[in-house]
């Protein structure tokens, strides 16, 4: 009997084994190192910018779409998704956002118009699901955090 041959992830998988959700050690050894950077860059700037607002939770969404690093108040911030060599983040652009969006379109990156022109709008609004792979990318993401949530002021 021939056992069957494992498949070999894919760029893009999520993290599936529910067990236990993945440590920083496992994120890093599935999107890889200079994901990771990423991953760790977005991690400080919101603990910066956002001291003590956010305890981010690991979340669970089935064998599909695996593990999540969901950061929420009392409305959605933003969520983290470790994918096989790379790492994605999930800004919701609800109504005010995406007025907001509309009046600074033409200062945004033309990659990020056309995924915002791209996403599908849903009854809480746009899900926008921005692949960092660059520094470009991660400060496109920064801005969007930015504009759904300005930072508290720091007296």
């Amino acid at each position: 009997m021939i056992s069957p041959t494992p498949t070999l992830p894919q760029i893009g998988d999520r993290i599936t084994d529910k067990s236990a959700p993945p440590d920083n050690s496992a994120v890093r050894e599935w999107i890889g190192p200079e994901a990771f950077e990423r991953w760790d860059e977005l991690r400080d700037w919101i603990d910066e910018f956002y001291p003590g607002v956010f305890a981010p939770d690991w979340l669970y969404g089935g064998k599909y779409r695996g593990w999540s690093l969901r950061y929420k108040k009392t409305k959605a911030f933003t969520t983290f998704v470790p994918e096989y060599r790379r790492f994605s983040a999930v800004v919701v652009m609800g109504g005010a956002e995406r007025e907001k969006f509309e009046e600074r379109r033409y200062v945004w990156r033309p990659q990020l118009v056309q995924l915002y022109d791209s996403a599908k709008t849903y009854i809480d609004g746009k899900w926008l699901t921005v692949a960092i792979a660059s520094a470009d990318d991660l400060h496109d993401v920064m801005e969007l955090l930015t504009m759904k949530r300005p930072p508290p002021s720091r007296d």
